[in-house]
């Protein structure tokens, strides 16, 4: 097992449906890695019991998180505490690649 990782070797696409990979898995916390082509979207949805952020690696994107909405670039860090109701969609012209972490489980 390796405990050094570079995301830019595990992003990807997907035509469909915005491309997603577990980067890393523990007992306490899953690290993924959700990379969305422009005008992909993740619809609005909420996790019971876990809280979950998203740290922009690349891109921009238009976040919604509870009744806010607000646009977010390279170095932002999005919070989106349990229960809470949060989505996000590419509203730039280039991929937008977010490390994101949750408590594994919990989709």
């Amino acid at each position: 097992m390796t405990y050094f990782l570079d995301w830019r070797e595990h992003a990807g696409a997907q035509a469909l449906k915005f491309y997603k990979r577990t980067l890393w898995q523990g007992e306490h916390v899953q690290v993924g890695l959700n990379c969305l082509e422009p005008g992909q979207q993740q619809r609005a949805h909420a996790h019971e019991g876990a809280d979950k952020f998203y740290f922009v690696l690349e891109g921009r994107a238009r976040f919604i998180v509870g009744d806010e909405e607000r646009e977010a670039e390279a170095g932002a860090l999005v919070i989106a505490p349990a229960g809470i109701e949060h989505g996000v969609t590419n509203t730039g012209d280039t991929r937008l690649s977010l490390l994101i972490a949750i408590a594994p489980g919990i989709k």
